[in-house]
């Protein structure tokens, strides 16, 4: 069964510079990603980012487009997801996917502003009209100084 997270984003913090650093570290820790976005201008801005978004990073990846396999390529960007990723989805996009449920992850990122937050709801509204159930995760909340030191 599919596992859905949504990341609350903070203000203040980068759709896109967030998504480079999730990514890294799911690719750090042996997964195949891909990222959704809506268009392929988007796609090839997300491209340029997996490999400037932090000095001395090293994200291996590919914009594609269409169904075509991505190859050897741990890490895509596009519109569709190719054939071959099935393992985490991160949904930058304004639609769910319809193939997300070959994922066993997706995680969609929430921007913080109203207009993302209620496309988002929508979002949510589906996965669990699915079956599935989604959870939050605060990003800002996580941030917080007491939840460093241990305090909930």
């Amino acid at each position: 069964m599919t596992r859905v997270d949504f990341y609350l984003l903070p203000a203040g913090e980068s759709l896109l510079s967030y998504a480079c650093r999730l990514t890294e570290k799911a690719y750090r820790q042996g997964h195949t990603v891909f990222l959704v976005t809506d268009t392929d201008d988007e796609a090839a801005q997300l491209d340029d980012m997996l490999w400037t978004f932090r000095q001395g990073s090293f994200v291996p990846h590919r914009a594609v487009t269409g169904h075509t396999a991505a190859g050897p390529c741990p890490v895509a960007v596009g519109r569709e997801p190719p054939v071959g990723f099935d393992d985490v989805m991160i949904n930058l996009g304004s639609a769910v996917p319809e193939a997300f449920r070959r994922f066993r992850r997706v995680i969609e990122l929430v921007g913080p502003d109203d207009a993302a937050r209620a496309l988002k709801r929508e979002h949510f509204r589906h996965y669990r009209s699915e079956g599935l159930s989604p959870t939050m995760v605060d990003l800002e909340a996580e941030a917080s100084p007491f939840r460093r030191v241990g305090y909930h």
